[in-house]
């Protein structure tokens, strides 16, 4: 009987196995998540506080699904796949009501930038009220999240949570701030000040996102060449709204002498940890040599 019950363990150890590295190492492949995360412990993420708690984020994933803002989800009619994902990240302010075929109808996971928190205060009850399992990880610079009373973003998110207390709000550390500018710094040999450039809400995503997830599928999200490609796809900056191009705006910003997000420069980043990590690229796809 214990030898049973041994090789029935060892059997059911080595097909979980097969089954995580089949399906999150194959590149292009259709995800199938599962969730293990009964097996270990959620990860401690300390860079993050609830303001609320003041207790860090607590985040652990098997298959991450970041979906873009940008206007590629239009038409793509992934939204049922992108909700079969163990997590549903998406950023800023972007919706999924009346847009749930291209881009799914769940949020797990929200990103947003300091200068966004005001549009998701247009509309509280979508965001924290119908939303409340969502869990919203605010970053911004000190002088707007520090917590003496002279944050102003701070002092929003601090009423949100009075009014909804059911909200997960998280806001950034000071530290975690700047370790987030070492890497790019590391990455890319410029320091971001200097170089008058801003880090965009993806970038905050991608960094968070390979510390709490074992495989990530980006959707949506165009490369560092794609605006330079013939015939490439005309679609505006984000899927919901009407606006500029969204080459127009990615070479806008990588020029702007000052208070630009480098897009083409973090996508180069983008795709270098696409090789050490397990990050896809669909949507348009991206071939990562």
């Amino acid at each position: 009987m214990t030898f049973i019950r041994s090789f029935i363990h060892s059997f059911f150890f080595f097909f979980f196995f097969f089954f995580f590295f089949f399906n999150i190492l194959q590149p292009g492949t259709k995800w199938i998540p599962f969730s293990s995360t009964y097996m270990r412990p959620l990860r401690t993420h300390y860079g993050y506080i609830n303001v609320r708690t003041q207790e860090p984020l607590q985040l652990d994933c098997d298959l991450c699904a970041i979906v873009s803002n940008s206007g590629q989800m239009v038409g793509q009619k992934v939204g049922n796949e992108i909700d079969q994902s163990s997590c549903i990240w998406r950023m800023n302010n972007a919706p999924t009501k009346g847009y749930e075929e291209d881009v799914g109808r769940m949020t797990m996971i929200r990103v947003v930038s300091h200068t966004s928190v005001p549009l998701l205060l247009k509309n509280p009850d979508y965001f924290f009220k119908e939303a409340n399992a969502t869990i919203y990880v605010i970053w911004g610079p000190f002088r707007n999240m520090r917590k003496d009373g002279n944050g102003i973003v701070y002092n929003m998110l601090k009423k949100t949570v009075d009014i909804y207390p059911n909200a997960q709000i998280y806001v950034t550390t000071e530290k975690r701030m700047s370790y987030c500018d070492g890497i790019f710094k590391k990455e890319t040999g410029k320091d971001r000040v200097q170089s008058g450039s801003y880090l965009s809400t993806g970038w905050f995503t991608f960094i968070l996102a390979m510390d709490a997830c074992y495989g990530i599928h980006v959707y949506g999200m165009i490369n560092d060449t794609y605006c330079k490609t013939e015939g490439y796809r005309k679609v505006p900056y984000h899927y919901y709204e009407q606006g500029r191009d969204e080459c127009d705006e990615y070479f806008l910003h990588e020029h702007a002498p000052y208070g630009g997000h480098r897009f083409i420069t973090e996508k180069k980043v983008f795709a270098k940890w696409a090789k050490n990590h397990r990050i896809i690229f669909t949507h348009p796809n991206w071939t990562v040599s």
